[in-house]
Formats: C-alpha cells, structure tokens, sequence
C-alpha cells in the first residue's frame, strides 16, 4: 500500500532537531518533504532563512502587545507590521496571534494573566482583529488566532478557548484574519475535535496537532487523528495541518508518523 497526504503538511523548528543548529533544522525539516515553521522570528538571520528556499507556513506575527487591552491592542498592531515585513522576506503567507502576549521564558505563560475575560475586552479584542485583517489583506498575509489551553500551559490567557476563538473570528468574518486551530490545545481545554472541526469549518486558517497527553506526534496519546483527518477532509478544508509537537524518540520517525496519520492509503500500482 502506498500513501498520500490529504493536507499539505509543516513542522515546527522551535520542537524538532533541537540538537541541530537553527538553519539545520529549517534545512532537515525542508528536505522531508515538510512545509516549515518558526515561533520568534525576531532571534533568527532572516537572510540566512531565506536563502535555504524552504516553504513556510506560519511564523508569529506580533513581538509585543496583547488584544484584549486597548494600549495592549496598539502596541500589538505596530509590532504586527513588523512581522508582516519579515513574513515578506521569507514568503511566510500566515501569521500567528494570541488573546494575551506570552513569555517564552517562562514557557508560554501569559506576561499579564487574567482570571475575566470582561465584555470590554470582547470589544478590544474585536476591534484589534479588525486592524490585522485589514493590515493582512493589504499585503496578503492572513494573520491566525490561535487557541490556547488555559490548564496545563497557558493559563491566565483571554480568549484561550476554541469557542472563543471561533467566535471573535466568526463575528469579525475577514479573510485577513482566521483560526489557528490547535487540536493539542482543544483537546486539553475542550475535546471533542471532530465536531470542534465541523463548526469551525471554513474559518480555518491552519490546523496544528500535538497528542496528549506529553504534546508528542500523533500515535503517542489518545486521540484518533485519522478519524479527525477525515473530519476535516469533509468540511472541506484542504489547507496546511501542521505539528507543533515534541518528538517522542527519533525526529524522523516522529515526522513518518505524523505523516501517516494524515495520509490516505492506496494500492501500490504493478
């Protein structure tokens, strides 16, 4: 039997062939037959990146700046034109946002944690949404929001959950800007991705897997990605599923099964 993926498929640089210098991992992943990834585009020699001609995904689109906050939502909407003029030198087409700013040194938790999510800051964040879609259409970018758990790695965060992000989203409806939809992090917060994957539909930007528990590639955990592979194909969507997921043991191995979890099978011909 062979195998064909049903998506076009990336991997995050930031979680595989981490004993392997930034620019080798972009090539590594590259050279598999991956589309790539990358979270603080702001550390990394964006000319040396592009010259290795691999094909990006996502990037993060903002450095500072948080979208429920209304000075938060300023200082988010300058540093995401920042990361639209880096996106452009490496042909990155999606950029990735989140309700709250987050500390990577402290592993993604919130700089500014908030236990309510007021409907003052719907507002803000409605309103900020508005001026990336219309920074995103105008250099045809698509900024993403992503989905966030609030129990194991992001807590304190706005607008964490995928219901929330569908619904900002939903209500704003511009192609400018989309769903992140993280499956690692729903199925922490939410589960029940099959039908999380139909009502979101084709607010979809890109979709990112991790298995649980541990955020390794699928096969690891307890979720059946084939089953919610085949959701997605029948929404509709056809875009870029990507890991953002550490390796349970060999990184190459880790990317063949992410790979057949989302590919169909056919039979071999001759």
């Amino acid at each position: 039997m062979n195998s064909t993926p049903m998506f076009p498929l990336a991997a995050s640089t930031e979680m595989l062939f981490l004993d392997l210098p930034y620019l080798d991992r972009v090539k590594r992943i590259s050279e598999l037959g991956f589309e790539v990834e990358m979270w603080d585009w702001t550390t990394k020699d964006l000319d040396a990146v592009a010259a290795i001609g691999a094909r990006w995904s996502t990037m993060t689109g903002y450095i500072h700046g948080d979208l429920y906050d209304r000075d938060g939502g300023r200082v988010l909407v300058e540093t995401a034109r920042q990361a639209v003029a880096a996106a452009g030198r490496i042909g990155c087409p999606r950029l990735v946002v989140h309700g709250a700013e987050l500390d990577g040194s402290r592993g993604g938790l919130p700089f500014r944690p908030q236990s309510v999510t007021t409907g003052q800051m719907w507002l803000n964040a409605y309103r900020t949404l508005g001026e990336l879609a219309t920074i995103g259409e105008d250099n045809g970018v698509v900024f993403c929001l992503e989905n966030l758990n609030l129990y194991v790695d992001h807590p304190g965060v706005p607008f964490g959950k995928a219901e929330d992000t569908i619904t900002l989203v939903g209500t704003l409806d511009r192609p400018g800007v989309r769903l992140m939809l993280d499956l690692y992090h729903a199925q922490i917060g939410e589960g029940n991705l099959i039908e999380l994957v139909r009502t979101a539909g084709d607010l979809i930007g890109e979709v990112q897997v991790a298995d649980v528990p541990g955020r390794c590639e699928p096969g690891t955990g307890e979720v059946n990605w084939p089953a919610v592979a085949a959701a997605l194909e029948e929404t509709g969507y056809s875009g870029v599923v990507g890991l953002e997921a550490w390796a349970s043991g060999d990184p190459v191995v880790a990317l063949e099964r992410f790979r057949d979890a989302f590919s169909r099978s056919e039979p071999a011909s001759g």
